[in-house]
């Protein structure tokens, strides 16, 4: 009696460990990327160019700010981080939770890859802060486009889909408030649709608002999503 007892203990002890803070690590993620705008546009004066914006105002701004577009690629790399992080959490915590449904599995793929591009478009940005790349002119407008595109829609896509990997399950699952979910499900919805982006150039105001948006939401689902199922929630999942 006295063996099981002490092996089943350690097991039990595991299934309830809710891993990182999701709120905390929702947080340091919106922070850190609002820094990497906040300084970057201090430094420069000015914001990031859109890739819609004069080839003048883009070569201009890449040529004179170098130290701007430096800080904000190594504080926006740095933000996709937590991110990452965020996304494997939450998927082992869904299925903890007792989520059988692939929504866990998307959550995380759509983390993956958000987080990848976005470190991606962070890095590309860095390559452009170079003197010796940001003084050809063809290179410049070429990097500058792809750092948008992963940046952008890249990251906003994937990113959808973790929200929506989320807000499904906890729907169904009873995990989350109704109106919390519904909201992760429009989020979800606008981020997909600013695809659009890419060959709609009055599109891309989608992007902010779905990149905010799912953020901020992310962070009242990390301080509302349960670490152990309640006895609705247990019915709902069975």
């Amino acid at each position: 009696m006295t063996a099981t007892t002490t092996t089943t203990q350690p097991i039990r002890h595991r299934q309830r460990q809710g891993g990182p803070s999701l709120l905390g690590l929702g947080v340091v993620s919106l922070v850190l990327f609002l820094a990497s705008l906040v300084i970057s546009t201090a430094m420069a004066g000015r914001t990031y160019p859109s890739p819609f914006a004069s080839a003048s105002t883009i070569l201009g701004y890449f040529r004179d700010h170098e130290g701007a577009v430096r800080a904000g690629a190594f504080l926006q790399f740095a933000s996709g981080v937590p991110l990452l992080i965020y996304a494997a959490t939450a998927s082992a915590r869904l299925r903890n939770l007792g989520i059988r449904a692939p929504g866990a599995t998307i959550a995380l793929a759509g983390g993956i890859l958000s987080a990848g591009l976005l470190g991606l478009s962070a890095l590309t940005s860095w390559t452009l802060s170079q003197p010796t790349v940001s003084s050809v002119d063809g290179v410049v407008r070429a990097l500058h486009s792809l750092a948008f595109a992963t940046g952008g829609p890249g990251f906003v896509v994937p990113f959808g889909l973790l929200i929506a990997g989320m807000a499904v399950p906890a729907a169904f699952g009873r995990l989350l408030p109704r109106g919390l979910w519904m909201a992760g499900l429009a989020v979800a919805v606008l981020a997909e649709v600013s695809t659009l982006s890419l060959v709609a150039n009055g599109a891309d105001f989608l992007l902010p608002i779905a990149r905010f948006g799912g953020l901020g939401w992310m962070i009242g689902a990390g301080a509302l999503l349960p670490t152990r199922r309640s006895a609705s929630a247990a019915e709902a999942t069975s």
